[in-house]
């Protein structure tokens, strides 16, 4: 029985989300992303609680360009409100997705913008 598309990468979500988690000391940066739009939060999985968030559809965000260009922006975003947050390391989520194009340009902003991971 083939699996589809996004049965495979919930699937791969699960046994990630088994190995990771976070908590306010270093939180848990999940990704996810659609058709046209880039999602990033910070999340204290002890607490259940989002401590920050940035997506491509924020004002803050310049979305002009690319979607890879916009998805770096949104890694600088998520991390400069990690830092007014006093966060500093991070452990990434990846959702499932990928670690290419998109998924992989929100990391490397993350990390022009401070973050460690």
């Amino acid at each position: 029985m083939a699996l589809n598309k996004l049965e495979k990468r919930l699937r791969i979500k699960r046994r990630v989300r088994g190995k990771i988690s976070g908590s306010a000391e270093l939180p848990r940066l999940s990704v996810f992303k659609s058709n046209k739009e880039i999602y990033a939060q910070l999340i204290d999985d002890k607490a259940g609680k989002t401590l920050a968030f940035a997506s491509s559809r924020a004002k803050g965000v310049d979305a002009k360009g690319t979607k890879t260009e916009v998805s770096a922006a949104v890694g600088k975003a998520i991390a400069e409100k990690a830092k007014t947050a006093g966060i500093e390391k991070v452990v990434f989520d990846r959702n499932g997705f990928v670690y290419h194009g998109r998924v992989k340009a929100l990391a490397d902003g993350a990390r022009e913008g401070g973050l460690q991971f």
